[in-house]
């Protein structure tokens, strides 16, 4: 049974076409109702009675699925129509675009992956006494309060909280699992008649809790403070957001379900190989620190991950991923996007990538303004900083004619900078735009004035694989011939220069590249490597003891980086025993050149022959030498029972 869409032009403010809507959907179109929620909702009753319904509806959203409960129907699914397309200034037909924004909705949806946090409701307040003690008072009947102030002066004598003074020298965690030691601690003796008795300082003290309120008004005591679960800041001076902190602090008792933002697969970092530093993109860009090292890769902690996405974007070998949803389902969003509005018959559109924030001021715009132009398509995302250069690339190559990314007040520019600047360079030119506007009026008028895009290509890839394989096909899709593009400087795209006059064949950079674009030949010396497996991530010119190797970030769209070319070979050396082809004779020759006769292993024609030996060859000639390491003392002779016998006196 096909899933019938329910379309209301909501009071008659805006213009639907439910038979053009059908066939661009493919969806049974309902008749066009005008006051679906209210007056016409015995419709709405009887759809969701009869099967599948999805509700061109956002704004009515809890009325509707309240209603599906009540009738015991599956709750139905949701998709605006209005605010993103119907509502606008613009006099042009929005059926496409509604079209590709129902296509959208009618994607099945990933399952969230979650994890519990538990908090019991321990609290540390920090701050000067006045401000801290007051919050306490409030606290004290919902959380079990503890406050720390820095000097024992003006503390209450009271049994609704605990008081000690002393200073934080560390902190670490998040939400229901917060770890502090503080120096100079002292504890309030309950006992005693006037100011309360403060036991002796001491340095070290360590104690545990659920959630922290930091009243002192002073530098946070973590990165990206807003993104710490369970750590609340204040400014002691202003009463409102003290008061909000409190009231936030009096929820964050029980159980939480905590969004698995990334998903990390450890064979595929880059970080590090034996103890050699390589990549640390993600180390760089991660504003909480929930990234650490760990070895040859990097661990997350995902209690500690805020999901901004940003280490998913700079990953250059797949290893972090962003999994709220999985970036596999924001491309089939996209192709789902780009295929729907063209087949419609919309023509040159734009995409307009977006978080809640950029949401609400869609919103605001199409109520109170102009909305958005017919060709804008919106996409909102969980994390803008995931929204990376291969995104960047495969929405252009699956048929928008330009992308537009609505940045919000925390979104993090610099790596949305970096990442269209890659962008820009691997083919996308001037098609991606990061709009910093905060004002929806605003909004609005930069998307109807700003010039047309030109006529999109004909979509040329449909964006499946992995992001690396997606940036590639996009690229070549939009280039206007196969060529070598240069890239800027940590570029995850490039090639390996090696000095062949420097390099001695080692090959410690083959046996340690972590995405094996440098190779070895086990037949005879040669390095090989494959452009498109190398993530430039450093460690070959890292370990290199001849400091032979450079980097060159660049795009190479010919087949050729698909292969394996050779960067370095020289002739093999031939045993002087058996002939068998071991070593580079280059470095044979160095090494002989160098220590026969000159050193006192090798100091007699013998010992030296045998590095022009190779392993089999050498140990025979060892074995059977003069000063064989492996002879040991003569063997004594077999004694008979006629040796006994021939002692004995009896005999």
């Amino acid at each position: 049974m096909k899933k019938t869409l329910m379309i209301c032009d909501c009071l008659g403010s805006q213009t639907i076409d439910a038979v053009a809507l059908g066939a661009a959907t493919g969806l049974e179109c309902s008749r066009l109702h005008t006051d679906l929620c209210q007056s016409q909702i015995a419709a709405a009753t009887k759809a969701l009675e009869g099967g599948e319904v999805m509700i061109a509806c956002q704004q009515e959203a809890e009325r509707f699925g309240a209603l599906a409960e009540d009738l015991g129907a599956p709750e139905p699914a949701f998709v605006d129509i209005r605010d993103r397309a119907g509502w606008t200034s613009d006099t042009r037909d929005t059926t496409a675009k509604m079209a590709a924004l129902v296509a959208d909705a009618a994607l099945p949806q990933p399952p969230s992956k979650t994890t519990d946090v538990v908090s019991g409701g321990i609290c540390l307040i920090i701050g000067a006494p006045d401000v801290a003690i007051a919050a306490a008072e409030k606290l004290a009947d919902i959380l079990a309060v503890t406050v720390l102030v820095p000097d024992g002066a003006d503390l209450p004598h009271t049994s609704r909280f605990d008081c000690c003074a002393g200073r934080l020298r560390d902190v670490s965690g998040t939400l229901g699992q917060f770890h502090i030691s503080i120096d100079a601690f002292q504890q309030v003796l309950p006992g005693g008649r006037g100011a309360p008795t403060l036991t002796d300082a001491r340095d070290g003290a360590k104690s545990d809790c659920d959630l922290i309120l930091d009243l002192t008004g002073g530098t946070p005591l973590f990165p990206a403070p807003d993104k710490r679960d369970g750590y609340l800041r204040a400014d002691p001076g202003s009463l409102p957001a003290v008061a909000d902190a409190v009231l936030e602090a009096s929820q964050m008792v029980g159980t939480f379900e905590k969004p698995l933002h990334v998903r990390m697969e450890p064979s595929l970092c880059a970080h590090s190989r034996a103890g050699q530093p390589a990549c640390s993109n993600c180390l760089d860009v991660c504003p909480t620190g929930a990234i650490l090292p760990a070895g040859e890769h990097v661990s997350i902690d995902p209690l500690i991950c805020a999901g901004c996405g940003a280490c998913s974007a700079v990953c250059p070998s797949g290893a972090i991923s962003y999994d709220a949803p999985p970036v596999d389902h924001v491309f089939r969003r996209i192709g789902t996007l780009a295929s729907a509005y063209r087949k419609a018959g919309g023509t040159s559109g734009v995409l307009l990538v977006h978080d809640a924030h950029g949401a609400e001021m869609i919103r605001l715009a199409a109520r109170y303004g102009n909305g958005l132009p017919v060709d804008v398509i919106p996409l909102e995302i969980e994390a803008l900083a995931m929204f990376g250069h291969a995104e960047m690339l495969g929405s252009l190559a699956s048929g928008f004619a330009a992308v537009d990314i609505l940045l919000a007040p925390k979104s993090d520019r610099d790596v949305l900078h970096s990442q269209e600047t890659l962008a820009a360079a691997m083919g996308a030119g001037d098609a991606v735009t990061l709009l910093d506007i905060t004002d929806p009026d605003a909004l609005s008028d930069h998307l109807f004035e700003r010039e047309a895009p030109a006529t999109a290509p004909a979509p040329a890839i449909l964006p499946q694989g992995s992001r690396r394989q997606i940036a590639r096909l996009a690229a070549k899709a939009l280039a206007a011939e196969e060529e070598v593009i240069p890239l800027p400087d940590h570029a995850p795209y490039g090639a390996v220069i090696v000095d062949t006059d420097a390099c001695t064949l080692c090959l410690a950079c083959a046996s340690l590249c972590p995405s094996g674009a440098l190779l070895d030949n086990p037949d005879m010396p040669q390095l090989r490597f494959k452009e498109d497996a190398c993530l430039q991530c450093g460690l070959c010119a890292n370990v290199c003891p001849e400091d032979a190797i450079t980097l060159q970030p660049r795009m190479d769209l010919t087949d050729a980086a698909l292969s394996q070319v050779v960067l370095n070979e020289e002739e093999p050396f031939a045993c002087v025993e058996c002939g068998s082809l071991f070593g580079v004779k280059s470095t044979v020759e160095r090494i002989m050149e160098k220590l026969a006769g000159n050193h006192a292993m090798f100091d007699n024609p013998a010992a030296a022959r045998m590095i022009q030996m190779c392993d089999n060859c050498r140990v025979q000639a060892q074995f059977h030498g003069q000063n064989n390491p492996f002879a040991g003392k003569e063997r004594p002779q077999v004694r008979t029972s006629e040796d006994y016998l021939s002692k004995r006196k009896d005999h």
